[in-house]
């Protein structure tokens, strides 16, 4: 009966794998490199407030335990669809009393009867419809394993990105409430200088405007960092409230370089691959289940049980009775619906392998779109701290000029809007290091291991 399965058994479609991914570093590409996607998730994110964050959000995060519970309706529909290989047995028992009145000069009299059936059906899975329809929902169901992993890699990228982000608004509050104190002493000094007659009233609003400026960055930062509190809570499954911080974003610990791997390893790491894969395993399986129509349908029925009009008498005597039937149904004509059911399925398998090899191919242009960014930021980040300390060294210099009475208050306001801005776009480029670490680990299928 297994030979007479039909349909397509399942093959893995052809895909161009490139033997390495474009932005990897040459000597952290080779076949014996180990991949960063291999690693845990609390091997690569080492804050020790990060990480029972992440193990908070894993429990309680309301799309995970959503995605749990479609692994749970997908098992459910495995063990319904494999039910229908198997026969189906009921049984039953009745008891009647009937009583009639005297007609006619007949007496009157009661009736009494007591019957206990037993029925069997099974349609013979002799084409494999059902044999093949249970492997279209054993593949549904590792789909949405599948699917359950990909949620997980995505809350932990999350999670991380939102904390860093977290830390970098951090970092930008305190350049701001430093740069105001800062400002605000010269303020001072610069308005003494002006009661003087040292100084003119426009170096006393020129230093104003270098207070207001550093001074309305704070609540803004503020907001945005209560704002980010209130997702990250979110995402851990509370209700929004304060979170506790770990190490400075200066000091969080990432390798300057990270192994890529194989190419070809990726197609078994990635949640994504693996779920689309499996859909198209479903599908796939999907066309023997509709190309079974065109065949016969053959059914084995029975039915049997005991009567009598005394329950004493039900398991004794000539009280037993059975059926046995057998039935062969062949579809002849139906109007193209079997046809254009074949159709549909094959369709449908068609547009899944398509969509597998797409996965396939967004999936190496993430990683080599992550490995690019991970190291362009490094080198942004690196000229960007040369700039701030530039930027800083002419602020200190332009300050001395001002106090030897060499430059105007202008060069002062020029130089230290310059360098706070550097300050800012410094701590910007550290986070946007840390997130492209963060989107290449997701890119490279990490996260979801356990």
């Amino acid at each position: 009966m297994t030979g007479c399965t039909v349909g397509p058994n399942y093959k893995r479609p052809k895909t161009d794998i490139p033997e390495g991914y474009r932005g990897a570093a040459p000597d952290l590409a080779k076949p014996d490199t180990a991949s960063l996607g291999d690693e845990k998730w609390w091997e690569v994110f080492q804050d020790e407030q990060l990480q029972p964050m992440i193990r908070t959000a894993l429990a309680q995060n309301y799309d995970v335990r959503i995605a749990a519970e479609r692994i749970l309706e997908a098992r459910a529909q495995l063990g319904i669809t494999r039910s229908r290989q198997f026969p189906s047995v009921s049984a039953g028992a009745a008891a009647s009393e009937q009583r009639i009145a005297r007609q006619a000069g007949l007496p009157a009299f009661t009736a009494d009867s007591e019957q206990i059936t037993g029925s069997a059906s099974w349609e013979l899975d002799f084409w494999g419809k059902f044999r093949r329809g249970t492997e279209a929902a054993r593949a549904n169901l590792v789909a949405s394993e599948w699917a359950r992993q990909e949620v997980i890699s995505t809350l932990v990228s999350n999670l991380a990105s939102a904390y860093f982000q977290l830390r970098e608004l951090d970092m930008e509050l305190e350049i701001s409430q430093r740069t105001l104190t800062s400002r605000q002493d010269s303020l001072r000094l610069t308005r003494l200088l002006a009661e003087g007659g040292a100084t003119s009233m426009l170096d006393v609003r020129q230093a104003e405007q270098l207070v207001f400026t550093a001074a309305e960055q704070v609540p803004d930062l503020e907001r945005r960092i209560q704002q980010q509190e209130n997702f990250i809570s979110t995402l851990m499954g509370k209700n929004p409230g304060p979170v506790d911080r770990g190490r400075k974003l200066t000091d969080q610990p990432h390798a300057p370089e990270v192994p890529a791997g194989l190419p070809s390893a990726l197609l078994e790491r990635r949640p994504d691959i693996r779920q689309a894969e499996q859909q198209l395993v479903a599908f796939n399986a999907q066309i023997g289940v509709a190309k079974a129509a065109y065949f016969p349908q053959i059914t084995l029925t029975g039915s049997g049980g005991t009567e009598s009009t005394a329950l004493t008498h039900l398991f004794s005597g000539p009280s037993g009775f059975f059926t046995l039937t057998g039935a062969l149904s062949q579809p002849i004509f139906a109007g193209g619906r079997i046809k254009s059911g074949v159709k549909l399925a094959e369709a449908q398998q068609r547009e899944a392998a398509l969509s597998y090899q797409q996965t396939i191919q967004q999936a190496f242009r993430d990683v080599s779109d992550s490995l690019i960014a991970y190291r362009k930021d490094q080198e942004f980040r690196r000229q960007q701290e040369l700039l701030t300390a530039s930027a800083q060294d002419a602020a200190h210099l332009s300050d001395l000029r001002y106090k030897g009475g060499a430059t105007s208050y202008l060069e002062v306001l020029t130089n230290e809007t310059n360098y706070f801005t550097a300050e800012l776009n410094l701590a910007q480029a550290h986070l946007r290091e840390l997130d492209a670490l963060v989107q290449l680990y997701r890119a490279l299928g990490g996260g979801w291991q356990q």
